[in-house]
């Protein structure tokens, strides 16, 4: 079927059971950022394949709210689908829930899968709405009845994930887990983020694309930790090993039965942003609900001394990789076809020489010319440009290897640039430089930090759209939390959070800058004015010196890039070719300081 058969097949559905508004969302039972083909919903119905989108429905209008990132390649896909895209983010573009108020009547009814919607994207519909009066129906999964050849659940084996990369034992990291449910009076845990899951248990699955984790839940009480995965995933070696630390089992679907055979009245933790709404329901039954973040979920945003150990030494491997390809790409015909997705797959092919490599961690984002302006753009075969030896690339990449992930961006010259590509480029540098090198009290939080990489931004009236820094994971998901560098997010840094430092700036239909590396937070010194924190910068990889201005840097700002490009030449060099390393000692090349 067509989009817009599947859209009226839907509406028919919605008829006979009295439902005026239908919400497909992007997500899965475990609010997951890429989710398995199965609970690809809202792309079966709409044709827009974007990773994030809310499609609503009602009895004769249709529409699809998108972020930025995909306004382009969603008008192109919703195309003859007779779903109106909402350009989120821009002035006067109401939000899904905003509309839904405008089109509801008071008592009218709004359906949604209880099984993929979480608790708090439901709460914030009921907010909204809550003079309206509506009802809710989610015992109903209309994209399953009408989805026919629809992929099942993914059948692939677990993995051990080695002490030497983990740095504790499951077992630490559950007793850390109970003496915090103890310390908030909770007696249980439903954990359902898989990457939580992933890093408690010190296991591995390749269920997810980019990410390494499993299709399952857990639950953690006081004398129990039971996975629900469906058995053939489990080998019998690795169900010894966790049996043998005491984790039973039970099949993926017995989560929505297990809560009524514990003991009534028991204290459950769950997280509203992670737990389905379907799930909430179920527990809510028979237990109380304490609503809040997840224990394991800020307990591996800080990483211990075997975890960074691994961080830098992917990085290190991720920074041959990627100097190897930056050599290859400067000795290159640009006149012979390339294109962004050559240039990717180019790119990969080098990354998976290094050791431990296991993967890319995210969609390769390579932006030519414009594309470079258009947020988190992914080439596609049907629209990619041919490279050509002129203008800027943007390439926003990263792999997962076994001791840890990557997650870095270079804005490369591939010809003369302009005074105006090379300021912008400055101005970004400047506030990559900031955030690297800033000194904070302990208790700092992301959204004070955020403002030292915008500050020179805000300088020339510009300002970056995106959010500064995520969490990175220790061969787990590229994005993480609950740290980030935004507006916001009141999460304050501690020693071991690792994160990613990420300014840019883009002109639409011109291009666009942006550099990025990755932080781990460390201590600098304590006074008794406090204990203070800093960054180390692990990334490892050239700043294009073709694209600076060092009349725009300050004398610090200058000293800070010498300084980088210095340990990037003495960590890299001796993995280098003799022509390799030659070219590498240029592009690292000391910039003359014109204030001194």
């Amino acid at each position: 079927m067509k989009p817009i058969d599947k859209v009226a097949a839907l509406r028919k559905l919605m008829q006979e059971h009295q439902i005026d508004a239908w919400i497909v969302s992007s997500s899965d039972p475990h609010q997951s950022e890429y989710v398995a083909e199965h609970w690809q919903a809202r792309a079966w119905l709409s044709g827009f394949t974007g990773s994030a989108g809310t499609v609503v429905i009602t009895a004769n209008k249709a529409g699809l709210w998108t972020d930025p990132r995909y306004h382009i390649r969603a008008e192109e896909e919703l195309t003859g689908s007779g779903i109106t895209l909402y350009r989120e983010g821009l002035p006067g573009v109401p939000s899904y829930r905003q509309w839904l108020l405008n089109e509801m009547n008071p008592g009218d009814t709004i359906g949604f899968a209880g099984s993929v919607m979480s608790v708090q994207d439901v709460g914030k519909i009921e907010r909204k709405l809550q003079d309206k009066a509506v009802n809710f129906s989610h015992q109903y999964d209309f994209i399953g009845r009408l989805w026919e050849d629809r992929p099942v659940l993914p059948k692939n084996p677990i993995m051990l994930h080695d002490i030497k990369y983990a740095g504790e034992t499951r077992n630490s990291k559950i007793q850390r887990v109970r003496k915090k449910l103890g310390e908030i009076e909770c007696q249980a845990q439903l954990v359902t983020a898989l990457d939580e899951i992933a890093w408690l248990l010190n296991i591995r699955g390749r269920d997810v694309e980019y990410n390494p984790v499993a299709i399952c839940y857990l639950v953690i009480t006081e004398n129990e930790v039971r996975l629900f995965i469906n058995a053939e995933k489990v080998p019998t070696q690795v169900r010894e090993v966790l049996a043998g630390d005491g984790v039973e089992f039970s099949n993926y679907d017995d989560i929505f039965s297990y809560w009524e055979q514990i003991p009534a009245k028991t204290k459950v933790l769950s997280d509203p942003e992670q737990t389905s709404y379907k799930i909430s329901n179920l527990i809510s039954k028979t237990c109380l609900i304490k609503q809040a973040m997840s224990v394991p979920y800020a307990m591996k945003a800080i990483k211990n001394e075997k975890e960074m150990e691994g961080l830098r030494q992917a990085h290190i491997r991720d920074g041959v990789a990627l100097v190897k390809w930056m050599y290859w790409l400067d000795h290159q015909n640009l006149e012979r076809g390339h294109t962004e997705i050559t240039l990717a797959e180019k790119l990969a092919d080098f990354r998976s020489q290094g050791d431990n490599f296991q993967g890319l961690s995210f969609n390769t984002i390579s932006g030519y010319q414009a594309n470079s302006a258009v947020g988190h753009y992914f080439p596609r075969p049907d629209t990619t440009p041919v490279v050509k030896p002129e203008g800027i690339l943007l390439i926003d990449s990263g792999g997962q290897y076994l001791d840890g992930t990557t997650d870095i961006t270079r804005t490369i010259s591939l010809g003369r640039p302009t005074y105006e590509q090379k300021q912008v480029f400055t101005v970004v540098l400047k506030g990559l430089i900031h955030l690297s090198d800033a000194i904070f009290l302990k208790g700092t939080k992301g959204s004070e930090l955020d403002v030292f990489a915008r500050e020179p931004l805000w300088k020339q009236g510009w300002n970056c759209r995106h959010g500064i820094g995520h969490g990175i994971g220790s061969f787990l998901g590229v994005h993480e939390g609950p740290q980030k560098f935004a507006p916001g997010n009141k999460i304050s840094f501690e020693p071991g959070m690792v994160t990613t430092n990420e300014p840019g700036v883009y002109f639409e239909g011109k291009f666009g800058v942006r550099l990025e590396n990755v932080l781990i937070t460390v201590p600098y010194k304590d006074t008794d004015f406090g204990e203070f924190l800093g960054f180390e910068t692990i990334s490892l990889c050239p700043i294009d010196l073709d694209l600076v201005e060092p009349k725009l840097l300050r004398s610090d700002e200058i000293g800070w890039l010498n300084a980088y490009h210095q340990v990037v030449y003495q960590s890299l060099v001796e993995f280098m070719t003799d022509d390799e390393g030659s070219w590498l000692h240029y592009e690292t090349r000391s910039v003359p300081n014109p204030w001194q």
